[in-house]
């Protein structure tokens, strides 16, 4: 019988930063759940209701840069499990409103796995059109992992650490 693949280092990593993610305070005010099922990749989701609006009735570009860069830094950070990552810059498109309901972040890593890692993200609606989308740069910081009551692995979670 072959190994359980969710027994593995790979696989308890990404459950160790779902947990980080669920921990960062941040996450209390933008309610969202993170999901990585492969390296390389992670997943947002979450719901924009009208407490998230701008003046004229749709998200505000806060919700945009949030989830795009959760999703892209969650992604890189699945390739280094010792370090938290730093977003280093990170440049966005706006390509059309969001008026509510379901939406999903898509975070994939590009390039890079030393020092500096580059990755793309999506934001889709709940009709999978395309409302945004990002590149961003990560560097590894001096901040490791372990040391985040989040992070570690096999635990419960919590504490106030996060991206």
């Amino acid at each position: 019988m072959p190994p359980d693949p969710s027994a593995d280092g790979a696989s308890l990593h990404w459950r160790a930063l779902e947990r980080l993610y669920a921990s960062a305070p941040i996450n209390g005010t933008f309610r969202s759940v993170l999901t990585i099922e492969r390296e390389g990749a992670a997943t947002i989701r979450f719901d924009v209701d009208e407490s998230m609006f701008h003046a004229a009735g749709a998200a505000h570009g806060t919700i945009y840069f949030k989830m795009l860069d959760d999703a892209a830094f969650y992604a890189a950070n699945t390739l280094i499990s010792d370090r938290f990552l730093l977003t280093t810059s990170f440049n966005m498109q706006f390509l059309r409103p969001i008026k509510g309901g379901p939406v999903r972040a898509e975070g994939h890593w590009i390039s890079g796995r030393r020092r500096v890692l580059v990755a793309e993200s999506r934001l889709l609606d709940e009709e999978g059109e395309e409302v945004g989308r990002a590149t961003g740069t990560f560097m590894r910081s001096q901040i490791p992992l372990s040391g985040l009551p989040g992070y570690r692995a096999g635990g419960a979670g919590g504490g106030e650490s996060g991206k």
